[in-house]
């Protein structure tokens, strides 16, 4: 258990998300992100110097990202700290927060400030020399394609995996269906009263298409209209499968940060001291291989069991779900109402750019806990390699 890392209320941000191919798709995601986080910075009148550390999280490889952490503490103006880069899938964000967590719980930093940033548009294609191939032929990989479609260990695609958790533990078609409509009305919670929720945490984005023109990104982009009958009349992705392309995620792109320090440091950098979030404790695993969905579960209970609580102890759920089995595996071994979590939206309905989607989601579960008096919340996700990674915070004494 930790006792000594707080995130401030309201020290975090998120940029909106945009589908494959939209308005992000042609931007550099360490300089956006940068980007992005300097202005949020300024506008919360934040000097980049009160960070010691930087830890960036980023999956997808960008132009100049083997300077990653250390050049992104610079663009955001703290050019004389160190930084650190962590890519772990759809885990960074829940690693990265750790990290920093570890870090002030030891003494190591005193502030430090964690930036999750990706481009799933437009992926790099990496070759290596072949010398040895047919007429010197290279080797070669698109990563996002390759990957999403491909696990070297496991020899399956994303979706198999989420398909042999359905079929092992007899989820349907028609119950993915259901948590796919139940989550997309959650998301549109978050828009009502002209996105009073979402408003609380997302920071607009602002694009340079030209020497002269520059565009703004202020909501989520790329978000599909589901209805019942709109589900029904969607074939499986997999010949007899459980899910259709609307009861799983998208790629995307976007990012986003917070801030992570110490008590003391938090209530001087926070809107509302008693709104600040402890983070309480850590879980991790991994699932049998092909059978990542089923990760999420005992992530989860070694972050229950490490904060001496159990699931009936929390007010906040939040997951990473890039398909909907993840949720129902999750509600059955867990005895909860499956469509009792994930209020305000999921990463099934806005979207997956991997390293910032789980800090997203913390940020959310952060603001619905405040709103709601405090107490603890849980953050559980699965990641590539059928690995899971869970965060348990608490909001007040």
């Amino acid at each position: 258990m930790l006792t000594k890392a707080f995130i401030p209320y309201k020290g975090y941000y998120s940029s909106p998300f945009s589908k494959w191919q939209g308005s992000l798709a042609n931007e550099n995601s360490i300089v956006l992100g940068s980007q992005t986080a300097k202005s949020w910075l300024e506008t919360k009148d934040i000097r980049p110097d009160t960070f010691d550390y930087l830890i960036l999280g980023v999956t997808v490889g960008q132009p100049h990202m083997f300077y990653g952490g250390p050049w992104t503490s610079a663009l955001i103006g703290a050019q004389d700290i160190p930084g650190v880069m962590i890519s772990q899938a759809c885990s960074t964000s829940t690693t990265c927060i750790f990290q920093a967590a570890t870090g002030i719980e030891t003494g190591l930093y005193q502030t430090a400030f964690t930036l999750m940033t990706d481009r799933c548009s437009n992926g790099p294609h990496t070759i290596w020399s072949n010398p040895k191939g047919p007429g010197g032929q290279v080797v070669s990989e698109n990563w996002m394609m390759d990957n999403f479609n491909h696990d070297p260990w496991a020899k399956n695609a994303m979706i198999q995996t989420a398909e042999n958790v359905a079929k092992e533990s007899g989820v349907t078609r028609e119950e993915c269906d259901d948590v796919a409509l139940r989550r997309y009305e959650q998301y549109m919670d978050s828009l009502a009263n002209d996105r009073e929720f979402q408003k609380k945490y997302m920071v607009p984005v602002n694009i340079a298409v030209s020497k002269k023109k520059t565009i703004q990104v202020v909501a989520d982009e790329g978000v599909m209209p589901t209805t019942r009958q709109g589900l029904e009349n969607l074939k499986p992705v997999l010949p007899n499968g459980a899910h259709t392309f609307g009861a799983q995620t998208h790629p995307a792109d976007g990012n986003c940060g917070l801030i992570v320090t110490s008590k003391e440091k938090a209530a001087d950098l926070s809107q509302d001291a008693s709104r600040d979030a402890r983070i309480v404790s850590y879980g991790f695993s991994r699932a049998k291989k092909g059978f990542m969905a089923m990760a999420v579960v005992p992530a989860a209970q070694m972050a229950l069991d490490r904060a001496g609580i159990s699931i009936k102890d929390v007010k906040v759920i939040k997951t990473h779900n890039p398909f909907a089995a993840n949720d129902i595996y999750l509600a059955r071994q867990m005895n909860i109402d499956v469509n009792s979590f994930n209020n305000f939206g999921s990463s099934l309905i806005f979207g997956h750019p991997q390293a910032p989607t789980a800090g997203r989601l913390i940020i959310e579960g952060i603001e619905e806990l405040a709103d709601k008096g405090g107490g603890y919340m849980l953050f559980t996700g699965c990641a590539a390699g059928d690995t899971g990674a869970a965060l348990v915070l608490k909001i007040g004494a």
